[in-house]
């Protein structure tokens, strides 16, 4: 696992951006004959010998040199921006280039650095089960086709994790390469069940008992995808109804956006057991960080969902660029990416939260 198991139990694409910090120190040295002993402190001297004799002083270096540099510290912020682009057929297109692509930061377009389409690229996936009283029904057609899918999509340095959320949110698998053990934790999510809480006292509940979907984004962007780099996504089966979360539907989209993690959601809805607002929170954290909806209405719809997002994680560009706005002041920047191809439909995030300091 690239990340060790959250001390209190814990309890799913897209685009990633990273600072990378890099420190360049020069030390000048005057040249001497002396050079190697002046290098070290050199053998040890037995007991009881005479110290040895002090270094002959050397002339000036007449260059006048610095004997030790200041530390050169360089600074670059690089935002990467991963794409889906599908044609107006729907169909995925996959042999774009690097100048088929333009990228603007608040409105100015920005000079695209690097490119990338390789369709192999690592993936660390969460998945998050919602296990409330709505989702009775069809708890095995979601245990079936999150297992299939688990088994199909996870290759040689994939990761992912399974969390569960109703009253509480419950990590059920920490992050591993293993689908079997990613099936064996989805096969024992539970309606309602009381389990371990993840990080226990983070999210307090707030009085209100329902169905804790915001609370699970935001710590699972917070405690386990934020250290990780690379393609990022959460899959979430839900009706995407909360209410009983401590934090707050922007609260969940501000850590997905800060940890560039995307989020697919698979919208499962039971008319008796919901009220209708589930639709638009989903539509919210999906477009705000670069994910799909899809509404599934059987099982057979439900394996389609999983399959279309399986395509979608291995059809992904990368595109990176050094902004032009170098400001460290932590503000949320948006992001638009054009592709020179009529009629073409674009999946990307909409944003970033620039460094701070």
């Amino acid at each position: 696992m690239r990340l060790p198991s959250i001390a209190a139990g814990i309890v799913v694409l897209s685009l990633a951006s990273y600072s990378i910090f890099t420190t360049v120190a020069s030390r000048a040295i005057a040249a001497s004959p002396d050079a190697a002993q002046e290098a070290g402190p050199g053998p040890m001297q037995p007991p009881g010998a005479p110290p040895p004799p002090a270094p002959s002083q050397q002339p000036q270096n007449p260059q006048n040199l610095p004997q030790a540099a200041q530390p050169l510290q360089v600074r670059t912020s690089i935002v990467n921006v991963f794409v889906t682009v599908r044609d107006h057929h729907n169909e995925i297109l996959t042999g774009l280039n690097k100048s088929d692509f333009k990228v603007f930061e608040d409105g100015v377009e920005q000079k695209v650095a690097y490119f990338n389409r390789d369709m192999n690229l690592p993936l660390t996936l969460a998945i998050l089960m919602d296990t409330s009283g709505s989702m009775a029904n069809t708890l095995v057609e979601e245990q079936d086709a999150a297992s299939r899918f688990v088994h199909e999509v996870i290759r040689k340095r994939d990761e992912a994790l399974v969390m569960s959320f109703d009253l509480d949110v419950n990590l059920l698998a920490d992050f591993t390469e293993d689908p079997n053990v990613l099936e064996d934790a989805i096969r024992r999510a539970r309606i309602n069940a009381a389990g371990p809480v993840i990080t226990a006292g983070t999210v307090p509940q707030n009085g209100v008992i329902g169905t804790d979907l915001y609370d699970a984004i935001y710590l699972a962007c917070t405690n386990e995808l934020s250290s990780q780099a690379g393609r990022k996504a959460i899959i979430v089966l839900t009706d995407a109804e909360d209410n009983g979360s401590k934090e707050s539907l922007d609260d969940a989209i501000e850590a997905a956006q800060k940890s560039d993690t995307v989020i697919h959601v698979i919208l499962i809805i039971d008319p008796m057991a919901t009220t209708g607002v589930g639709p638009g929170v989903a539509h919210d954290m999906a477009e705000q960080t670069g994910g799909r909806v899809i509404r599934v209405h059987n099982n057979d719809s439900l394996e389609k969902a999983f399959d279309e997002i399986s395509q979608e994680l291995r059809s992904q560009y990368v595109l990176g660029y050094n902004p032009i706005n170098q400001r460290r002041d932590g503000t949320y920047r948006k992001i638009k990416v054009a592709v020179d191809v009529p009629g073409a439909k674009i999946l990307a995030r909409k944003g970033y939260y620039a460094p701070y300091q």
